[in-house]
């Protein structure tokens, strides 16, 4: 059975009805159960923990997240804590100080748990952590730990970063619900940075609810802590609907899941049609994966030179290749991104939000690789904030995402409308 919501636990710890110790207790204790076998957090010190939430209990000053754990995916930095990057090469580091991020949840009360495993600096080789539903299957990444945590009910909340789709991949193979914002509304200092253009800090948890009170902290933006509970009121102003040009690649549960999504929201009041790919968004794909794959390299450069021996067969062939690239595909790239941002209008059309997939289907039968991030590409090198909802489950048994995505700089009304389609979702399905 999950835990309080972070909604319900920041309300009843505010007000005096719980200590942050015996919320935060809980959560040790669940850990402790069960992460032997889940294996998502890659660094956790009780003491540290506890004594962190008895500083809560102590204040008068009580913030939006008071006594509530979250969950701190190990690329970004931690005081407490050891960050290793989830590289042999940064064992035993321990930075100075928090990243942004994580000092904007302790201001707001929040109780660092400790750290989530991350694949190998956010790329490609996936950690130990294993799949809550299924222990033989990726729970995704890059942010496996966090989106594991959650799912299994160790954390309320959890911080993640997306590159690609580390933060809406896991979320739909873990059956959670992810944000990752639109560009630089969140602050990425204290982060270890892998590609300067897509990088973000994005977060984990069971609701909408929970979300928007996550993103209200981490964007300074108080007021979307009412977002999901405003949301449900009425329908979005216009929903279309997106298979992407590579729809043929997503397994048929997905297909069905986003076509039924649509069909679930037009039942409840929506407007929802199908939208049209247009072929020039087609070279999104490609034009992500050559910026991810030179900026990449020239982050990891250091790495690569002195420590490359300590990296992954995986993460070296990838910056080899890089190495490889023509000299101008890469500022290619970026004009294609550029290009087609300038023209979102011509996919989006009158459509507020737009409902696609979050991955090609359930979380692959390995440990050995974190799932294929082909249906995130395209939003995240165009800067679109993105939800991702679990519905339902795949032939597997598996959980199954789908996304919600609004043009960039629209986190409000996504956040609102991902709340409404969360609502309309449930009831229909309940029916």
């Amino acid at each position: 059975m999950r835990a309080s919501t972070a909604v319900q636990l920041a309300r009843r710890i505010g007000a005096g009805l719980e200590s942050a110790e015996q919320a935060v207790r809980g959560c040790l204790d669940a850990i402790e159960a069960g992460d032997a076998a889940l294996r998502a957090f890659a660094a956790l010190d009780p003491a540290v923990a506890m004594e962190a939430a008895r500083a809560v209990d102590r204040s008068p000053a009580k913030g939006p997240l008071a006594g509530v754990a979250v969950a701190v995916k190990d690329i970004i930095d931690t005081g407490q804590y050891e960050t290793s990057y989830g590289s042999p090469i940064y064992r035993g580091h321990r930075p100075a100080l928090d990243a942004a991020c994580v000092t904007l949840l302790r201001g707001a009360g929040a109780v660092v748990l400790g750290k989530t495993v991350t694949a190998e600096f956010a790329t490609f080789a996936p950690g130990p952590t294993r799949n809550p539903h299924a222990h033989g299957h990726t729970p995704g990444g890059s942010s496996s730990g966090s989106a594991a945590a959650v799912a299994a009910g160790m954390a309320p909340l959890a911080l993640g970063t997306q590159t690609a789709g580390s933060v809406i991949r896991p979320a739909s193979f873990c059956g959670v619900v992810g944000y990752k914002p639109s560009a630089r509304r969140v602050p990425r200092s204290g982060v270890k940075v892998i590609s300067d253009t897509l990088d973000e800090v994005g977060g984990f948890a069971a609701s909408t609810d929970d979300v928007a009170l996550l993103a209200s902290v981490l964007a300074l933006q108080p007021d979307w802590a009412a977002l999901a509970e405003r949301g449900r009121m009425q329908p979005p102003p216009g929903l279309g609907w997106t298979l992407t040009s590579r729809g043929g690649q997503a397994e048929p549960a997905m297909r069905q899941a986003v076509e039924r999504a649509a069909q679930l929201a037009r039942a409840g009041g929506a407007r929802a049609e199908p939208v049209a790919w247009p072929e020039r968004f087609d070279d999104l794909f490609e034009a992500h994966r050559t910026i991810q794959l030179a900026e990449t390299a020239r982050a990891l450069a250091p790495e690569y030179a002195y420590r490359r021996a300590q990296l992954s067969a995986q993460l070296a062939s990838a910056i080899e290749e890089a190495l490889r690239l023509p000299p101008a595909r890469y500022p290619q790239a970026l004009q294609t991104a550029r290009s087609c941002a300038a023209d979102i209008d011509s996919l989006f059309g009158s459509a507020g939000v737009l409902i696609a997939p979050s991955a090609p289907g359930e979380a692959p039968a390995t440990l050995a690789s974190t799932g294929d991030p082909l249906f995130n590409r395209p939003w995240q090198l165009l800067g679109c904030p993105v939800v991702s909802l679990p519905f339902g489950r795949g032939a597997r048994g598996l959980p199954i995402g789908v996304s919600v995505v609004a043009r960039p700089g629209q986190d409000a009304l996504l956040i609102a409308a991902a709340a409404w389609l969360e609502q309309c979702w449930g009831q229909r399905a309940a029916a």
